[in-house]
């Protein structure tokens, strides 16, 4: 890209999952609704979701060669370490000749560098975390920050000293409008599974082995599964119904949600935000190991608002999910009982506090 297109503008940096990019494409779109003639630009990993979806997107952008730190040997960390170090710099010489007038993350490791050179050169900055236990780049740097937009109130208590605004968690524009309500959808009714963008192992392997018995005890349904890019090509062969049909990935998840009955994902933040946004019911399995159990703690509060159940991940998955989803399936007014829409603002309420901020 032209490296020009940074002076004035607003950059938004945040991926590796789509929990971290789709928020910043939320807040994106919301910036430019808002002022047609605002520059925007992203930074993000080559490795992450959104080393995959930019190069295909409006969004001008820069994809640095970064990786993450969690969970990784002594070399592989230092490795890391030097990559961010170097991604850094080069921002720090581009923004030194193109100054932007905010940097806006959204967690994960891609988000670091740019983070890092605002801070550094004194840009404004703003951090939008969307679970209760705050990911490592909001924690490091969010005393500092120009504010802190929260996903949930929980998170307060881990960020003492940061300017933190309770917002929740921004979604795509797609989901800002009203949804057709679940009892309008008609036969064959479609379950739907996510195991985010980056798909998930065991529900993947779970969902193949149930799906059969169930799609066999329910005639009237049919099962679309996101089963990620990754392990798209080693399932697809694989011995499964007529109606279960697997895909890498969904692009147009308003529209995918609106259309299914049922929903079987993991418990990402933002597809907590849009399974309430469009008021569709769900079976959630949090991702064991999430950052301080993030996954499991989004997971609940869906349950306690009457809008999810929760089937924990270990031993029998397959059996205990298929459990639960029939009884969902196989009952219509419990489906309709956990499908109550909620509009969701947080996209107003995190550019209100940018605006304020930066006047």
């Amino acid at each position: 890209m032209d490296e020009r297109l940074f002076s004035g503008s607003l950059v938004f940096t945040g991926g590796g999952t789509g929990g971290h990019f789709f928020p910043a494409v939320a807040l994106a779109e919301g910036a430019l609704a808002r002022d047609p003639g605002q520059g925007v630009t992203f930074v993000g990993a080559r490795r992450g979701i959104e080393g995959r979806l930019l190069p295909s997107s409006p969004w001008p952008h820069v994809l640095l060669d970064v990786e993450g730190f969690v969970g990784r040997s002594p070399l592989r960390t230092a490795r890391s370490a030097w990559k961010l170090a170097v991604a850094r710099s080069r921002l720090l010489a581009i923004w030194r000749r193109h100054r932007p007038r905010a940097v806006v993350g959204t967690g994960g490791y891609g988000a670091a560098p740019a983070l890092l050179a605002a801070r550094a050169l004194g840009i404004p900055y703003f951090l939008h975390e969307s679970n209760a236990q705050p990911g490592l780049v909001v924690k490091l740097l969010a005393p500092k920050a120009a504010g802190v937009w929260c996903g949930m109130d929980a998170v307060r208590a881990h960020l003492p000293g940061a300017r933190c605004v309770l917002a929740g968690t921004p979604v795509r524009s797609g989901f800002l409008r009203e949804f057709g309500p679940l009892a309008g959808l008609q036969e064959p009714y479609r379950l739907l599974v996510l195991g985010g963008s980056g798909g998930a192992r065991a529900l993947n392997a779970a969902v193949l082995a149930l799906a059969p018995a169930l799609l066999e005890r329910f005639p009237q349904w049919d099962l679309v599964h996101q089963t990620g890019p990754e392990a798209f090509q080693a399932l697809d062969g694989a011995p499964r119904h007529p109606r279960h049909r697997l895909v890498p990935f969904l692009e147009a998840m308003d529209r995918e949600l609106e259309s299914a009955s049922l929903v079987l994902t993991r418990s990402g933040a933002s597809t907590c935000a849009e399974l309430k946004a469009c008021g569709r019911p769900a079976v959630m399995v949090p991702m064991p190991g999430s950052a301080g159990n993030h996954q499991e703690m989004n997971a609940r509060a869906m349950a306690a608002e009457g809008r999810a159940a929760v089937v924990l991940q270990g031993p029998g998955l397959d059996r205990d999910l298929a459990r639960e989803a029939a009884r969902l399936m196989g009952d219509p007014g419990l489906r309709e009982a956990l499908a109550r829409p909620e509009p969701n603002r947080a996209v107003d309420l995190c550019l209100d506090d940018l605006a304020a901020k930066l006047a």
